[in-house]
């Protein structure tokens, strides 16, 4: 069997993490690695001072090692000498201190593509000082309204890269305070900050690395009572709750419910589990005029007076998510060890005992980071309401075929292309049920890839007459001689048993007919997680197995399942 290059599976190895820095980042490296989840951290540190040219000779041998991520943090005054200007009072050009940010920003560009991810910190102003004052924000001679402006040119330019990240590094210095800055630690080892900085950028740097790679968390699971709002509903009524009004603490639990509702544009679902009455509970729900959150916003629920932990495994279930995707949230410190001893899977943090805390307690959570938001993201709470319309039909009808037929059931193929690669990409590094190679790529990785010759990578969109799914699925094929290899199947659990699996192979096979194959074959490699995807294979009748390879032969017809309309890309 010809052998096939795969690239590291990031989510079952070590991060390799590179600094390149202006100063001294010995403190970050050694952060990292301490601040490190189970699968660890380690951390080289170029010699600091030699960013630009670093940056510049990219035929160095310090580019010749992979990394996972390269943490690019300059000074601006090092790396832009029209910004030495301004902080002298002197007077400067726009158009040339934007242009040299525009050849910072063309130097990382070109930067290898062993370096998988490249996390830029944003550029601060350098020293403790208070800068100008009033004139500090002025667009005459102003640091902080240059600064401004430098930013959001670096925002600007690497907007479509999804390789580079920015990272707002100055959140790092606020939340350290005025101590931010340490004159005597510059002086002594050429170290800017305080630890305090270094410790909130290194767990800005793991979360967003966790994020690139699927390791962030999925769902958020509250309770209701004294959690999203005051009282119990069981003994006031849904008229006399906590919530909004001339009350601080009313006020407290609407912001709360704003900071959810925020999570849920961002694609984080949100689920409930409360020991309470079913319909009291619900009709809070609708009629409570002052809620934020509504039905629609919770994409499942288990309300009644069952045991925490047992809800909290059934509700995954329904959701098709591992327990290692959810955080609890319970302002009773007893229900939350409950779920915390049964399911040390699920991260239970402490909410604040003060309702007035928790908005900004949940901002701070680092457990939902994500470098991109796809459209998918953003209707993932209507998708699981149309579900749940799905599911209702099913219970209707006499069989599973004649509600597949009543779906009216659409999947749009297409080539991978600019318009869908970052949505492919966060599929193609989170999916792990229905996934028959479990390979990871960054986007750049995976758009070259897919333009080598004898490749061919399709995006499967999936819809039917209750809503848009989203793109929910991706298959490959590499020519091998007269054999094409099917290397990546994966779909999205949401629309598994419904035949996409089966269209997703005829579309396939049929490609690597068009390529000049005779025959598809695939290779499954287990992991702990995606039997479903084992299973399916060995269901299909059509392909034939010896141990983990399946084959079908191209030479008989390929026919869609008959109750899946297919549009094809024009070839």
């Amino acid at each position: 069997m010809a052998p096939l290059h795969k690239l590291r599976d990031m989510a079952s190895e070590s991060y390799r993490i590179t600094l390149l820095a202006d100063f001294n980042a010995r403190n970050l490296a050694v952060l990292l690695e301490k601040n490190a989840s189970t699968s660890g951290v380690k951390c080289t540190q170029a010699p600091y001072g030699q960013a630009l040219q670093l940056l510049l000779d990219r035929s160095g041998e310090f580019w010749n090692d992979p990394c996972d991520a390269l943490v690019l943090w300059t000074l601006p005054h090092l790396v832009t000498p029209e910004f030495q200007k301004v902080l002298s009072c002197e007077e400067f050009s726009t158009a040339n201190l934007m242009a040299e940010v525009d050849s910072f920003c063309a130097s990382v560009r070109h930067i290898p593509d062993n370096v998988r991810a490249i996390l830029l910190p944003s550029w601060v102003a350098p020293g403790a000082e208070r800068g100008l004052g009033p004139l500090n924000l002025g667009n005459q001679m102003g640091i902080a309204n240059v600064l401004m402006r430098m930013n959001l040119r670096l925002a600007d330019q690497f907007e479509q890269d999804l390789r580079v990240v920015l990272l707002d590094s100055q959140s790092w210095l606020a939340t350290s305070g005025s101590g931010a800055y340490s004159p005597k630690l510059w002086y002594m080892s050429k170290t800017p900050f305080q630890n305090t900085v270094f410790q909130e950028a290194s767990k800005d740097i793991l979360s967003t690395l966790d994020g690139v790679r699927g390791l962030n968390k999925k769902v958020l699971v509250l309770d209701l009572d004294n959690t999203v709002w005051g009282g119990i509903v069981g003994d006031v009524g849904w008229e006399k709750l906590r919530l909004g009004g001339h009350d601080p603490i009313g006020e407290a639990f609407v912001d709360f419910q704003k900071h959810l509702k925020r999570l849920a544009n961002r694609g984080v679902l949100l689920a409930i589990s409360s020991k309470n009455e079913e319909a009291a509970a619900l009709e809070a729900i609708r009629r409570h005029p002052e809620m934020v959150l509504r039905l629609e916003d919770f994409a499942a629920w288990k309300i009644d007076w069952n045991d925490k932990a047992q809800n909290m495994v059934e509700l995954m279930v329904s959701l098709n998510l591992g327990l290692d995707s959810a955080v609890f949230l319970d302002d009773s410190p007893v229900e939350r060890a409950r779920v915390r001893e049964a399911l040390p899977q699920v991260t239970v943090p402490d909410l604040p005992e003060d309702p007035m805390q928790y908005a900004s307690f949940l901002g701070n959570l680092r457990y939902f980071d994500n470098p991109m938001v796809s459209r998918e993201d953003r209707n993932r709470s209507g998708m699981y309401a149309a579900d749940r319309q799905r599911t209702a039909l099913k219970a209707t009808v006499k069989s599973l075929q004649d509600w597949l037929q009543m779906l009216d059931l659409r999947v749009v193929v297409e080539p991978l292309r600019d318009s869908n690669l970052e949505r492919a990409a966060q599929l193609f590094n989170k999916t792990n049920q229905m996934n028959l190679s479990t390979r990871r790529m960054m986007p750049a990785e995976l758009f070259a890839w897919s333009s080598n010759d004898g490749h061919g990578l399709w995006t499967y969109r999936v819809m039917d007459k209750f809503g848009d799914y989203g793109l929910c699925g991706i298959s490959s094929v590499a020519r091998e001689g007269s054999r094409g290899r099917l290397v990546d199947f994966l779909l999205s659990c949401r629309v598994m048993g419904r035949g996409v699996e089966e269209t997703m192979l005829i579309a396939s096979a049929r490609r690597a007919r068009e390529l000049g194959c005779t025959e598809l074959y695939a290779e499954f490699s287990p992991t702990p997680k995606n039997q479903p995807c084992e299973r399916w294979l060995q269901s299909q009748s059509l392909l034939a197995r010896e141990k983990n390879v399946y084959r079908l032969s191209l030479q008989n017809g390929l026919e869609f399942p008959s109750h899946v309309k297919v549009m094809l890309p024009e070839q």
